[in-house]
């Protein structure tokens, strides 16, 4: 039996403040004062000079400022990598992704772009990738995506929404300070959480599950139970500990996959443009029938924080849009052989999807 040979990010700094060491980091990367360092930075950060004062630009260094309201298209990623190339001397020294899995993922997927040919759309699926990405660095805003530690960088392409999942696709380096997460608006801070619990509850009870995914994805769920569940944590704690669940979650599915809300996520992102934490949010609402204890929790969970889902947002669709959403979503077989086994066709048909989504 051949046991897959996943890379891991090799470096990472953990602690509040530790984006102050960015740039002594990023000094021992330059490869000439001709290669710049580009920083893809969430545009909720234009004009915070708490973050972009203490990012020192030299030579061509350019910050560009990238909306997150909608999901990363792969098209969006052709662009960014022609600007980038047009702009700069010399192939830049690296990207900077900083803020939340939108960021991250077009960090990921930009950094690759630079040394492969074609455009982004050719890579989306698995190990299509043939050159390394140049060097890459993370730098989350918000917990709980996970993009900061996985091998995937998941965009939407003109016919499917689908991740360059690749052994060239995590960071070489990644800076976790919590701080740099405090001012999320509270709804966000439950959605992108929900994202690591939900993460957690497929992967612990898929079929591909294994001593590996297990241990990281009991300590995250541990963590998500902790935090919003319990009442007792003061907000640095919770925060610290909602970067560590997003980790931990993030490497549960590293080596085994995610489920029935992810690809149920994927069609309603892809046909609808539902952002993904609150996406999964909607779609494992409804999914008692195969993670009975999971959803029973989640509605715990947001009964305690006074969440309250949009409803209705497949009701006006027309059976041509429904088909759209049940093809992106069977698309993804992997998630649905983790989720139910070898035999899901048995289950999962288009009829039985087009009846979950039309209670959503």
């Amino acid at each position: 039996m051949s046991y897959k040979n996943f890379p891991m990010v090799p470096r990472v700094i953990f602690g509040r403040g530790s984006f102050n060491q960015l740039n002594e980091v990023l000094a021992l990367k330059r490869l000439s004062i001709n290669a710049p360092f580009i920083f893809l930075i969430d545009d909720v950060f234009k004009g915070n000079p708490w973050i972009t004062s203490r990012i020192s630009l030299s030579y061509d260094d350019r910050i560009i400022f990238v909306s997150a309201k909608e999901e990363p298209k792969t098209s969006q990623v052709d662009s960014l990598v022609e600007d980038i190339i047009l702009k700069s001397k010399e192939r830049p020294s690296g990207i900077i992704g900083i803020g939340g899995g939108t960021l991250l993922d077009l960090a990921k997927a930009v950094s690759i772009l630079i040394t492969n040919d074609g455009e982004a759309a050719d890579y989306q699926g698995w190990d299509l990738v043939k050159n390394p990405a140049i060097y890459h660095v993370g730098i989350p805003t918000i917990s709980g995506t996970g993009a900061e530690v996985s091998r995937t960088t998941v965009l939407t392409g003109p016919e499917k929404k689908l991740g360059i999942n690749s052994d060239f696709t995590p960071f070489d380096q990644v800076i976790l300070d919590s701080e740099l997460t405090k001012d999320v608006p509270k709804e966000q801070w439950f959605y992108t959480g929900m994202d690591c619990y939900i993460h957690c509850i497929e992967s612990l009870t898929g079929t591909y599950l294994n001593t590996f995914s297990e241990t990281y994805g009991d300590m995250a769920l541990d963590l998500c139970k902790e935090i919003f569940l319990e009442n007792n944590l003061k907000d640095i704690e919770a925060q610290e500990k909602l970067m560590m669940a997003s980790w931990h979650g993030g490497m549960s599915i590293v080596y085994s996959q995610v489920g029935v809300a992810h690809a149920m996520s994927y069609g309603l992102s892809y046909l609808l443009g539902t952002k993904h934490g609150i996406g999964n949010c909607i779609v494992f609402d409804h999914l008692e029938e195969f993670y009975p204890e999971g959803v029973k929790l989640f509605k715990q969970m947001k009964a305690k924080h006074n969440i309250n889902l949009p409803q209705g947002i497949c009701a006006n669709l027309t059976d041509t849009e429904f088909n759209i959403m049940i093809d992106v979503a069977l698309g993804l077989e992997p998630l649905w052989e983790n989720a139910l086994g070898k035999n899901w066709k048995k289950t999962i048909t288009k009829e039985k999807l087009k009846s979950l989504y039309q209670k959503m």
